[in-house]
């Protein structure tokens, strides 16, 4: 899907946006605005996430403002370039989504998305410190 989405965004003309990029945006867009809150959902550094709002800064897609709740805390929000890219990602998901329904059929996409929607329980943790191999 990402790819797809992607594609379809280049192809309008946006720039290419990377996934921490997009999943950025998605934060934003779903009303998670604080860069701590958004470092924490994607389980990022808080550095790597003020590294990837400030790229998009640059491109003009978000903007950092002081938090009018909490002086002490900035929130993120899209631009008007932002907010164009994003309704144009809306087009190209809904799209996609209508692409996926035809080749599986409805019933089945309907399932795929009770699936998905589905409680899957706690967050599969990585492994912390990965099995060495042995040597033989």
């Amino acid at each position: 899907m990402d790819e797809g989405l992607q594609a379809r965004l280049h192809d309008r003309g946006w720039p290419d946006v990377s996934r921490p990029q997009s999943m950025v945006m998605t934060n934003v867009v779903s009303g998670v605005v604080r860069p701590s809150d958004i470092a924490r959902n994607l389980g990022v550094s808080r550095q790597a996430i003020h590294s990837t709002i400030n790229q998009m800064i640059t491109l003009d897609m978000v903007k950092l403002d002081t938090d009018p709740d909490d002086r002490r805390h900035m929130i993120v929000s899209l631009t008007e370039t932002g907010a164009r890219m994003r309704q144009d990602a809306q087009r190209a998901m809904d799209a996609l989504t209508a692409q996926i329904a035809e080749v599986l059929g409805q019933d089945r996409f309907d399932a795929l998305l009770a699936s998905l929607e589905a409680d899957w329980g706690d967050n599969i943790e990585r492994d912390p410190a990965p099995a060495k191999k042995k040597r033989a």
